[in-house]
């Protein structure tokens, strides 16, 4: 009998979860015309004309708007930031790359965590090396043993002359609905959890690949100043957000991000603000459930996001069989943002007017996107895009041009 009621149960679930995959919009005649707020005019509703207007005025009141609404709070006050460094005794890389962890370990108010980064640097070459960051979702022990997997491509990124490190957002805040308050929300900043706009999992993440620019700042053997931070899917989301709020990172690349991410939220094609919020009610604030079947009257969207990187690099990838990601909402945010390079930083960019759904890639100055085949994931050919972009950003000259 109650096998009989489980299985009635997971019926049903999964019958509710395909539902509403078939619910999402995935036609672009139902798409509803677009009325975007606009980048260029305050709050208070000043006209901005130019990047320091941008940089005092309105990038700080859109930053804190998605902080308010929608990613939350990012504290950055601590007690102390201390760095333990071992050497793994099992390295499947050794042939190329040497391998270090760096016990992160955080302290406030009497409380610690601790934070594991692993770096991967070439053995053949001298440092500094540029450096670029994976925010894992995925669990990186079995990413770092399975030398196969290439969500985390270790030898393609070593083999560039960069090094490679990741860390686990588990460490962090975990990315379970039942257990994300586990990690930095528990230990270090428990008053963010009776917050409407205080911080939570998307935020944690971005607060801990903050901390490890903090040791990259510190190591001599990484140039801090040639930083990526990378994310894939609600990691890409992550990203995003960090990229936003530290201006340390040269680079910020957003993989098939999709709603909360790269893609026009007012799009309501493939994942809307609704079914985010329905799904995974932990990684933003509880404020932005105010917005679900409402997008329309949000404050800001995601290419405003996208602009206050501006005028760092921002690179958007997607997947031609990822529509849940909305790559044409993916695409036309980084259009969109593109007008405050064009328009304050005097950074000519040409991005095509018309999306273009057949497999491409645009690099143009700071702005890099491309769409392959496939389905959502982060790959090789990802990762191949992502590397010929930094190359191409800080001057390294294996930049394969044929891209």
């Amino acid at each position: 009998m109650k096998k009989s009621i489980f299985f009635l149960i997971l019926i049903f679930c999964l019958s509710h979860s395909i539902t509403a995959q078939q619910e999402a919009n995935y036609e672009e005649s139902k798409v509803p015309d677009l009325v975007l707020p606009d980048l260029f005019i305050s709050y208070q509703g000043q006209v901005i004309q130019s990047d320091l207007e941008w940089e005092k005025v309105r990038r700080q009141e859109i930053i804190q708007s998605f902080a308010d609404q929608m990613y939350g709070q990012l504290p950055i006050d601590y007690d102390e930031l201390r760095f333990e460094e071992s050497i793994p005794q099992l390295n499947p890389y050794n042939e190329y790359a040497d391998y270090k962890i760096i016990n992160m370990k955080v302290s406030r108010n009497g409380n610690s965590q601790s934070i594991p980064l692993h770096i991967f640097t070439p053995t053949r070459e001298r440092g500094p090396f540029p450096v670029i960051l994976l925010i894992s979702h995925r669990q990186v022990d079995k990413l770092i043993a399975d030398t196969e997997d290439q969500f985390f491509s270790i030898q393609q990124i070593v083999s560039r002359g960069y090094a490679a490190a990741i860390f686990d957002v588990e460490f962090v805040s975990a990315d379970d609905k039942e257990r994300y308050d586990e990690g930095i929300l528990k230990s270090l900043y428990p008053e963010q959890l009776e917050m409407p706009n205080g911080m939570r999992g998307l935020s944690a993440w971005a607060w801990g690949a903050m901390r490890a620019m903090d040791f990259f700042e510190k190591d001599p053997l990484i140039d801090h100043t040639k930083s990526a931070v990378v994310g894939h899917s609600r990691g890409g989301k992550a990203a995003l957000w960090c990229g936003a709020n530290d201006t340390r990172w040269a680079i910020t690349y957003s993989n098939e991000s999709g709603c909360g991410g790269a893609a026009l939220s007012r799009r309501k094609f493939g994942e809307t603000v609704e079914k985010i919020n329905t799904a995974f009610p932990y990684w933003f604030t509880d404020n932005f459930d105010t917005y679900n079947g409402n997008e329309e009257t949000l404050p800001f969207d995601q290419h405003q996001l996208l602009a206050t990187i501006a005028p760092r690099a921002v690179y958007v990838a997607s997947a031609s069989e990822d529509l849940w990601a909305d790559p044409k909402g993916e695409y036309l945010s980084l259009k969109l943002a593109s007008r405050v390079y064009d328009q304050l930083y005097n950074v000519i960019t040409d991005l095509p007017d018309h999306y273009d759904f057949s497999p491409h890639s645009i690099h143009q100055g700071p702005l890099g996107y491309h769409l392959r085949e496939g389905k959502h994931n982060l790959i090789s050919i990802d990762w191949e895009k992502f590397l010929d972009f930094a190359d191409l950003q800080f001057g390294i000259k294996n930049f394969n041009k044929n891209n």
